[in-house]
């Protein structure tokens, strides 16, 4: 397996509620922690052929302005939005098919940041 060569990293308050949400929603493979034991402060997860990592930091604001957004691969948008919202997240609305041969929904994961479900069409 080869590393991403761009990796977003996500820094949260509740690193576990986001663990769980990518591991629930996009079946997201957790392949490295820091420590071994103990509370996480970074976590490397395997989404298809890329890598998200999330990094714990109980003094970030949720909410705050954010410079950042997920845009992932997937096969079934429609499919996975009945599981957004029971897993902490937020569904903004419903997909859309775009111009440029994707469906698209947008969503907010269970801290805020915002996600884009794609599925070429």
């Amino acid at each position: 397996m080869t590393a991403s060569t761009v990796q977003p990293i996500v820094v949260t308050p509740g690193i576990e509620r986001l663990l769980a949400f990518y591991q629930g929603l996009l079946r997201a493979v957790e392949t490295a922690r820091t420590p071994d034991e103990g509370p996480p402060f970074f976590v490397n997860l395997r989404i298809g052929e890329s890598d998200l990592g999330l990094v714990s930091d109980t003094d970030v604001e949720l909410g705050a302005p954010q410079r950042m957004l997920l845009s992932v691969a997937v096969t079934d948008v429609d499919g996975l939005l009945g599981q957004v919202e029971g897993l902490g997240g937020q569904v903004l609305g419903p997909p859309n098919d775009m111009p440029w041969g994707q469906r698209v929904a947008h969503i907010k994961d269970p801290d805020g940041n915002a996600v884009n479900l794609t599925q070429q069409l």
